[in-house]
C-alpha cells in the first residue's frame, strides 16, 4: 500500500520516543526531583514571599515592568494599571482605571467574544520611554489603544503627583498590540520606535512584524510583506531584542524570535510547527522603488532544540515558548536561552536550549535556500548573490557609499523579495538541551536566566513558570565544553488554584522575583536556604548557588567578601571537605522491633531529600560483616522503607538504612529486629512456656496477633486489585505499630489487671 511520504513514523523515532518516556520514569525523574518541593501553604509559612495584588474576578495581570534604580514594579491588568513601590510595602498601591468604551464593549460582545475574558481593555504592553513616562498599549475590547503613562514624582508622602494616564496621546495601536488578550505578540521599544510582531486584523489571520514611530510628528511604519507565505506563514511571536553586531552603532540589528507553520515540507509531506529567528537592521527604511514601507534587511534561519537519536533520527523540540537574553561582559555576544515545547500522541514534554550569537552570525552568513524543481522543494540556494550581501546594514562599515536602504541596487531588492529563509539552521551548544523535561504534569510556558559570579566560577540559575501555577528553580554547573550539570532545586506553587504564570520579572539587586497569573502578583524569595537542613552536611548537599554554610546556619550567599570565604563548592558539593559535622548520625539509637515469623514486617525509613538514594545493609545471625539488602522475592526496597514479605528465623539482626548521594553516605536509622516464633501465636496460653531460643527468637508466650492473610486485620497482597503501594505500606506500619503495644502490655501487666483476674479453679480449703 503506498503512502505520501512522511505519514508512517520511523522505526528510529518511535524507539528514540519510547526511550523518551522512560526518562519520564520514576527511576530516571528521581534525577531531576527537586530538592525543596512546597505547595502554596508552605511557601506563606516560609515567609519568604508576600502576595503585593489579589484578585478574584481574573484581573489578569498580564506583564509587568520592574524599575531596579527607582524600586518601582508596574503591573498591566484587566481595565487596570497598577505601581508599587517596593521600598515602601506598606504604602497603597497606585491605580489607573482605562476601560474600554462601551460602544466597543456592546461591539465585541455582538461579534460573539466573551464580556469578562474578553470584551475589556487587557494591558498587553508596558515600555520605558524616558524618566518620566512609560508607553502602554492595551487590547481596547478588540480596538487596539496606546497611550503614555506619566510618572508621580518620587516623594513619600501621600501629596506627592500619582501616575496618570496622559488622554491626549491616546492613539490607535494597531499594529503595536494584539486584538486578543489570549494572542502572543512581542513588543520593544527602541529610541522612541517600537518594534512589534502582532496580528494586524481583528480576526487574528494577519500577522506582521512591525516598526512604528511612538512619538513626534512623523507617523511612518516599516512591516512585512503582506500576503506572502514564504515571509511569515501563521507566526507566533515570542520575543525581540537589539543586539550589536559591530561597534559601528549602523550595524545594530534587531533579532525576533517566533514560531511558525513550516513551508519547508515538500507536497507530500505534513507541515510541521518550526521555531524561528529573524533579523532586521535599525536603519532599514524600506526599498525606493520595489519593497516600499517594506523590510528590506529582514532574513529567517530555523532554531533547532533537538534530541539525537538512533540511525540520525531527532527528536525535535519545535513550539517555541519563551526566550531569554543573558547579557555578557561582551554586549555583541550574549547567550540565547530558549524554552520549547512537544506535543504529540507519543510523549509530551519541554526542553531548555542553549545558543551562541556565532552560532546565529554563522546561519545568517551561510547560503540561502531556494524552491525549485518539479515539485517546488527547497534546496540549497548555489546561484550568484548581488553586492553588497541581503541583509547587510547600510554603514560604513561594508560601504561607504551605501547611506540607506533606499540606495541598495534593484537587483538585491528583487533577491531579497523572494530569498528570506537560510539553508543552514541555527544548532544550540552541545548540540542537545541543557534541561529536559518529558511526560510531566506540566509544560513550561516562561523562563528567566540569573547568571550568579562565585569563586572565579559562574553559576546560572533558571526560574521556569509552568501552564499550572508552579515556578521551578534549576542552576546549571560546569563548562560548556562537556555540558553544564544540571541542577534541580525547587519546586514552588505560587497559586492558590492551578492557573498560568503570565509573566515574571528578576530584580537581582533586590534578590527577588516577581510572577503574575490570572487571580494574583507574588513577591517571591530567590532563596530559602533555611528550608535545606540544619546541618552543614545539607546545606552542602543542596548545592544552592544562593545558600552557604556560615558556621551556624544554611544561610544567604551575600556577595560581599566576608561571605565569599565561605562559599560552597557547587560543582563538587563534597561535605568531607567542607563540613565538620560528616559524622552526625553514625552514632544513632538502635530501634528494637519484632515481627512473627511467616508474616510480613515493614522498616521505616523516610529520606530528607526525594534526590537521595536509600541503602539498607544488614547484619544478620552470625555475620560479622554488613551486606547490602538488594530486592529479591524476600526483601523490597521501597522508597518509604524495608519490606521483608515473609519473616524466617534467619532474618534476625540489625539493619540499617543509609542515605547516598553523590559517593557520600549517611546512616539515618538502626533496627535491631526480632523474630516471634509462629508457633508461640498459635500454641494455647496454657502450653506456652517461658524463655527465648539463642539467636533471639521468643518462645515465651504473648499476645495473640491476627497477621494470616486471611485474616481481617491483614492487608491485601502487594499487587492485589485496589490495592495501592502506599495503602499496603501503611496497613504494615499500623499494624507493626499495635503489635508492639500489645506485646508491651502482656510484658508489662497492670496491677489492677492482676487483681482483677478471674481464676478458673477455686482455692482449696
Amino acid at each position: 500500500m503506498w503512502a505520501p511520504p512522511g505519514h508512517w513514523l520511523p522505526l528510529a523515532t518511535l524507539l528514540l520516543c519510547l526511550l523518551l518516556q522512560q526518562l519520564g520514569s520514576s527511576r530516571a525523574w528521581k534525577q531531576h526531583a527537586p530538592r525543596l518541593r512546597l505547595t502554596y501553604k508552605d511557601l506563606l509559612k516560609s515567609n519568604s514571599s508576600r502576595l503585593l495584588l489579589a484578585s478574584g474576578d481574573e484581573m489578569d495581570f498580564q506583564t509587568l515592568l520592574v524599575d531596579e534604580d527607582r524600586a518601582w514594579l508596574m503591573v498591566g491588568a484587566k481595565n487596570h494599571i497598577f505601581l508599587l513601590h517596593l521600598d515602601h510595602p506598606s504604602r497603597e498601591p497606585e491605580k489607573i482605571f482605562w476601560p474600554a468604551p462601551r460602544e466597543q464593549v456592546k461591539h465585541c460582545q455582538l461579534a460573539g467574544k466573551n464580556v469578562e475574558t474578553e470584551c475589556a481593555n487587557f494591558i498587553r504592553l508596558l515600555q520605558p520611554f524616558n524618566q518620566s513616562h512609560v508607553f502602554a498599549c492595551g487590547t481596547g475590547s478588540y480596538q487596539p489603544v496606546c497611550a503614555f503613562i506619566q510618572l508621580g514624582a518620587r516623594g513619600k508622602g501621600a501629596r506627592a503627583p500619582r501616575m496618570q494616564l496622559v488622554t491626549h496621546s491616546l492613539e490607535s495601536g494597531r499594529g503595536r498590540c494584539p486584538y486578543s488578550p489570549h494572542e502572543p505578540f512581542t513588543g520593544l521599544l527602541i529610541g522612541g520606535e517600537l518594534y512589534s510582531g502582532t496580528s494586524s486584523d481583528f480576526m487574528g489571520s494577519s500577522a506582521a512584524f512591525f516598526r512604528t514611530w511612538v512619538h513626534g510628528a512623523e507617523q511612518s511604519y516599516i512591516r512585512t510583506e503582506q500576503n506572502q507565505d514564504h515571509w511569515l506563514h501563521e507566526p507566533t511571536f515570542v520575543g525581540a531584542y537589539a543586539i550589536p553586531d559591530t561597534y559601528n552603532p549602523h550595524d545594530d540589528k534587531v533579532y525576533i524570535f517566533f514560531r511558525e507553520t513550516a513551508m519547508d515540507a515538500g507536497q507530500w509531506e505534513q507541515r510541521h510547527i518550526h521555531a524561528r529567528v529573524a533579523r532586521v537592521c535599525k536603519n532599514d527604511v524600506g526599498g525606493k522603488r520595489s519593497l516600499i514601507n517594506r523590510w528590506s534587511t529582514f532574513l529567517k534561519a530555523r532554531l533547532v532544540c533537538s534530541i539525537p537519536g538512533p540511525q540520525g533520527t531527532e527528536t525535535h523540540f519545535d513550539q517555541l515558548e519563551d526566550v531569554f537574553l543573558l547579557r555578557t561582559r561582551d554586549p555583541q555576544n550574549p547567550l540565547i536561552f530558549g524554552l520549547f515545547t512537544v506535543s504529540s500522541g507519543v510523549f509530551s514534554g519541554s526542553a531548555v536550549c542553549i545558543y551562541s550569537m556565532a552560532a546565529v552570525r554563522a546561519a545568517f552568513s551561510g547560503p540561502f535556500a531556494h524552491k525549485e524543481g518539479f515539485d517546488y522543494r527547497w534546496v540549497e540556494y548555489k546561484g550568484r548573490v548581488p553586492y553588497p550581501r541581503p541583509g547587510t546594514c547600510p554603514s560604513e562599515t561594508y560601504d561607504p557609499l551605501l547611506q540607506s536602504t533606499k540606495d541598495f541596487p534593484d537587483e538585491l531588492i528583487s533577491f531579497v523579495r523572494s530569498h528570506q529563509l537560510m539553508w543552514e539552521p541555527v544548532y544550540p551548544q552541545g548540540r542537545q538541551p541543557v534541561l529536559l523535561r518529558v511526560n510531566v504534569p506540566y509544560r513550561l510556558r516562561r523562563l528567566l536566566v540569573h547568571r550568579l559570579d562565585a569563586e572565579s566560577r559562574e553559576y546560572d540559575v533558571l526560574f521556569l513558570g509552568t501552564d499550572d501555577g508552579k515556578v521551578l528553580k534549576v542552576a546549571l554547573a560546569g563548562g560548556v565544553s562537556r555540558g553544564p550539570e544540571v541542577i534541580s532545586l525547587e519546586e514552588i506553587t505560587v497559586t492558590k488554584v492551578p492557573s498560568p504564570i503570565l509573566d515574571m520579572k528578576l530584580s537581582p539587586k533586590r534578590q527577588e522575583l516577581f510572577v503574575s497569573s490570572t487571580h494574583g502578583l507574588l513577591q517571591l524569595s530567590l532563596y530559602r536556604c533555611e528550608l535545606y537542613g540544619k546541618t552543614c552536611t545539607d546545606c552542602c548537599l543542596a548545592r544552592d548557588p544562593y545558600c552557604t554554610w556560615d558556621g551556624k546556619t544554611c544561610a544567604p550567599h551575600l556577595l560581599t567578601e566576608k561571605r565569599r570565604a565561605r562559599c560552597q563548592d557547587v560543582l563538587k558539593a563534597d561535605p568531607l571537605s567542607q563540613c565538620q559535622d560528616t559524622a552526625e548520625g553514625t552514632a544513632a539509637v538502635e530501634k528494637v522491633v519484632f515481627g512473627v515469623e511467616k508474616n510480613s514486617t515493614f522498616l521505616e525509613c523516610l529520606a530528607r531529600s526525594p534526590q537521595v538514594t536509600i541503602r539498607w545493609l544488614a547484619r544478620r545471625g552470625a555475620e560479622t560483616a554488613p551486606s547490602e539488602v538488594r530486592n529479591n522475592g524476600h526483601f523490597l526496597v521501597l522508597e518509604q522503607g524495608l519490606l521483608i514479605r515473609q519473616l524466617s528465623r534467619e532474618d534476625v539482626g540489625t539493619y540499617e538504612c543509609q542515605a547516598v548521594e553523590r559517593s557520600f553516605s549517611r546512616l539515618l536509622t538502626r533496627y535491631g529486629l526480632r523474630v516471634i516464633r509462629y508457633e508461640a501465636t498459635e500454641l494455647p496460653p496454657y502450653k506456652r512456656s517461658r524463655g527465648v531460643e539463642p539467636g533471639g527468637t521468643h518462645q515465651s508466650p504473648g499476645p495473640r496477633i491476627d497477621l494470616h492473610p486471611g485474616s481481617k486485620g491483614f492487608p491485601r497482597a502487594l499487587g492485589a486489585p485496589g490495592t495501592s503501594l502506599d495503602a499496603y505500606c501503611n496497613a504494615l506500619r499500623l499494624q507493626e505499630r499495635q503489635r508492639q503495644r500489645a506485646w508491651h502490655r502482656w510484658q508489662h501487666p497492670s496491677p489492677d489487671s492482676k487483681n482483677g483476674r478471674v481464676r478458673r479453679h477455686p482455692q482449696r480449703l
